[in-house]
């Protein structure tokens, strides 16, 4: 079992106590050898696409890293894992897979992929075996009266969409309004039949965790937030930002990835 407890976040870079009782285990005779985690796998969330990712993209890229923003069509749940599958299978190392908002959904599903070493969720659902993105929403009695819900509509073909009018206030109340204009314009259709797909694996049972609460969100309620991070065991950082905190605070998001990378290193046992 992991055990990580988050104590802090200064100047973008993370300040964090934990252990893992799994490194604990390896016998001192074993030979091992540890390879750097430097791929990273980000899967955007609805009402956005890749582009979403671009300041923490670039920033991660000034580090060193390598970076794969999934272009995932959110049509299903199974199309947006075809996606995400897709990419993981062009990253020739270890990988960590992050997902914002509903790709907490297919990260979930594919991070048993064995070149992942870490999932990082970023105000993202994070389910387990047999649950939907409706049945999460039952955990929380805010859901149904959080505020950013208002800008949301259907149109005629099975899809959720966001009024512009009111898209920076519902996701991203603390960003420029001209990033949010650009993004409105930008987003893709969210399946509304995808709500009900149910995941079959849970890989946070079994992969380390982390996981970043937007607490002023106007569209996840961020006690719901809480109780996923809390059941996954994740390392969790607190942000003061709008459900979009990739947006307003790409570099304290870029700063608990390269945390999972830098300690989720995987170990050859030789």
């Amino acid at each position: 079992m992991k055990h990580w407890i988050a104590v802090g976040v200064a100047s973008g870079s993370l300040l964090v106590a934990g252990t893992s009782g799994a490194a604990q285990d390896a016998s001192p005779a074993d030979e091992v050898q540890a390879k750097p985690v430097t791929h990273i796998v980000l899967v955007h969330g609805a009402f956005v696409d890749a582009s979403s990712w671009a300041q923490v993209i670039e920033i991660l890229q000034d580090k060193g890293y390598t970076v794969s923003a999934v272009q995932n069509p959110l049509t299903s749940l199974h199309d947006d894992e075809v996606a995400v599958r897709r990419v993981l299978e062009r990253q020739n190392g270890p990988t960590v897979l992050v997902g914002y908002s509903w790709a907490g959904m297919p990260i979930t599903e594919v991070g048993n992929d064995p070149k992942v070493t870490a999932l990082v969720y970023v105000a993202a659902l994070a389910p387990e075996v047999g649950e939907s993105v409706h049945d999460l929403q039952k955990h929380s009695a805010a859901q149904a009266s959080m505020p950013g819900l208002d800008a949301v509509v259907e149109d005629k073909y099975g899809n959720y969409l966001m009024d512009p009018a009111g898209y920076r206030q519902a996701l991203a109340h603390d960003t420029p309004e001209r990033i949010t204009r650009v993004m409105a314009a930008a987003q893709l259709p969210m399946s509304i039949a995808a709500f009900d797909d149910k995941v079959a694996v849970a890989a946070w049972h079994t992969k380390p965790s982390w996981y970043a609460v937007s607490t002023n969100d106007q569209i996840v309620p961020p006690d719901l937030q809480e109780w996923m991070a809390r059941r996954i065991n994740a390392r969790v950082v607190r942000i003061p930002s709008g459900h979009a905190s990739i947006l307003s605070h790409a570099d304290t998001v870029a700063a608990m990835i390269e945390d999972a990378a830098l300690h989720s290193v995987p170990t050859i046992t030789k």
